[in-house]
């Protein structure tokens, strides 16, 4: 009798342990599905179906800590197990309670924070323009940025170059993509108003794996953080897919109410230089349009819609964003013009509202103002950043040598309200220096 006692005693230790075995597996796996991986952007492949088209594998490039979430180093600061199996742990880690971690790690895991992508298309001489870019975008912003740079195959190696550069600052990451258009119409999306500019069209089919992202013109400046931009995505209602801000405020200096010869949006059109999207949702959505009673998705659209107005758009893309959302107003968020602030709305006397109350939020300096003197308080902004270093001292001291540059533009009407353009920046710095290290 004692004999069979003691196998049943062994038989249920054994079946425990092996229990306990299973449980810790289930945990590690369902870890690992849910991206325990790391924060490294991965390499894919964009392929185009028709014709058999061109595929380009994406080069990836990175900033920031790429270290797995399972590293040695995490598990030594937090005495946790994440080794398997538990037996086999190095001698320097406190593994006293890894039996019990390795089945519990899955609810004791630290959830990765959320990444911002934003994107961005440069071709040309638009190197410095873009850096400029993608700096203002990371000395005020909170939350990591996850950069998609696509740009001529030239460029690619001074983009590296210079990102690589910027890699001690572990607060963003990178990937550099080629230019990439369907094969059969290639040349025609290339050379659709400017040089590659088309390609945001493309970015919903060729980011399969990102849910929503920014997109903004190589002439963008970030006065404050892209996490109150990114933030707007929370605000979109059940039919939203995308938001831009109007083209126009002023109807009397409107270019698509007085000249457009197709469809656009609202009263004054809408501008595509700040664009942000729910990429999930514009890859669902069935959209509307004149030339089928059949409602067709994003990538089934471009195309049509390029033939029908091809002699009638002015702007390219822009135009066939408007005609888009023309026949499906109830998908666009529209933002404030504070959010997208160009010489229109300061060149013939101030024309957004918002941007006197508030400042401007997001700075964008088409018509080339960052070069030439036409516009000599954007060109000041965009200088200063420029110039402007990640040290501390260096942000801080911005504003005031910015401010002087200001004050001689008064003879233009933009510079005119040249505080404007540092109320935001103004609030962006001093928030910085108000956040923990950890923070920024």
């Amino acid at each position: 009798m004692r004999r069979y006692l003691r196998v049943v005693v062994l038989c249920l230790a054994c079946g425990f342990c092996s229990l306990l075995y299973a449980f810790s597996q289930l945990a590690v796996s369902l870890e690992e599905g849910a991206g325990g991986g790391g924060g490294k952007p991965q390499a894919a492949v964009a392929s185009w179906l028709a014709g058999g088209g061109r595929g380009a594998v994406r080069g990836t490039g990175g900033a920031g800590p790429a270290a797995h979430p399972g590293g040695s180093g995490r598990c030594k600061d937090f005495s946790l197990c994440y080794w398997n199996p538990y037996w086999m742990l190095p001698s320097d880690v406190c593994g006293m309670n890894c039996f019990w971690e390795a089945a519990f790690r899955y609810s004791l895991k630290i959830q990765p924070v959320e990444k911002m992508h934003l994107a961005v298309v440069a071709c040309g001489e638009r190197l410095e323009e873009t850096m400029t870019m993608l700096k203002s975008a990371i000395i005020f912003s909170m939350k990591p940025l996850q950069f998609h740079i696509f740009a001529e195959d030239q460029l690619h190696h001074s983009f590296k170059d210079r990102l690589d550069s910027w890699s001690f600052l572990q607060t963003f990451n990178y990937t550099l993509y080629p230019i990439t258009f369907p094969s059969d119409n290639a040349a025609e999306w290339k050379k659709l108003f400017k040089p590659c500019a088309s390609q945001r069209l493309f970015l919903p089919l060729i980011l399969k794996e990102v849910d929503s992202l920014l997109y903004v013109d190589t002439d963008i400046l970030f006065l404050r953080p892209v996490d109150d931009i990114w933030s707007l995505l929370k605000k979109f209602n059940s039919t939203q897919i995308a938001a831009m801000a109007p083209e126009h405020e002023e109807p009397r200096i409107g270019w698509y109410n007085r000249f457009a010869r197709h469809p656009y949006y609202g009263k004054t059109g809408v501008n595509s230089g700040v664009m942000l999207m729910n990429m999930t949702r514009m890859r669902r959505k069935y959209f509307k349009n004149d030339m089928t009673t059949v409602r067709l998705q994003w990538g089934d659209i471009l195309m049509p819609l390029l033939k029908k107005y091809k002699l009638n758009i002015t702007w390219g893309d822009q135009d066939l964003l408007n005609i888009m959302f023309f026949h499906n107003p109830e998908s666009l968020f529209v933002f404030p013009c504070h959010w997208n602030y160009r010489p229109d709305h300061c060149i013939y006397g101030s024309n957004c509202q918002e941007a006197e109350e508030e400042g401007i939020f997001i700075l964008h300096g088409n018509r080339g103002v960052y070069h030439d003197d036409k516009q000599p308080a954007f060109r000041a902004v965009y200088e200063a950043l420029r110039n402007c270093s990640f040290e501390d001292d260096n942000i801080r001291s911005l504003l005031k040598p910015l401010e002087l540059e200001l004050q001689k533009t008064v003879h233009t009407y933009c510079g005119k309200i040249y505080k404007i353009f540092i109320k935001q920046l103004a609030k962006s710095v001093r928030d910085r220096y108000a956040r923990s290290p950890k923070e920024k």
